[in-house]
């Protein structure tokens, strides 16, 4: 496992929990926001947030800053990028591997259909087989 792949697992993992993938999102999307905050727009209690926001921030996903009693939490785009950038290279592997399928697959029918067609002409009732 390369490098960038095992530094990415932790945030796949991270990401891998609905909970923590609607944070991750609202955050993107409302920018930062505390815990209670987040909380509030959920069906999860205050605490279950912070740990799932601890969990996310291990992840180097989010970070937080204390602002009086709470804790400030903000979306880390650099590693949100560096998964974006692995998932864009899976996929190409990926789309790579499928054409080079579809060509093997298309050259094998090509063989066939050739091969057949001679079957067809040599074995036709009434027709002498060539050689």
């Amino acid at each position: 496992m390369t490098a960038a792949l095992s530094g990415a697992a932790p945030v796949f993992a991270a990401l891998g929990d609905p909970t923590r993938l609607d944070l991750v999102l609202a955050l993107g999307e409302h920018g930062p926001g505390t815990a209670s905050r987040l909380a509030a727009e959920r069906p999860v209690t205050r605490q279950a947030v912070e740990k799932h926001l601890a969990i996310l921030g291990a992840a180097g996903l989010v970070r937080s800053e204390r602002i009086g009693r709470e804790r400030l939490w903000r979306v880390e785009p650099a590693a949100l990028a560096t998964a974006g950038t692995l998932l864009q290279q899976a996929s190409e592997r990926w789309d790579a591997a499928l054409r080079r399928l579809r060509e093997h697959v298309e050259a094998d029918a090509g063989q066939d259909a050739s091969a057949s067609s001679r079957k067809r002409i040599t074995d036709s009732p009434g027709r002498p087989a060539r050689s």
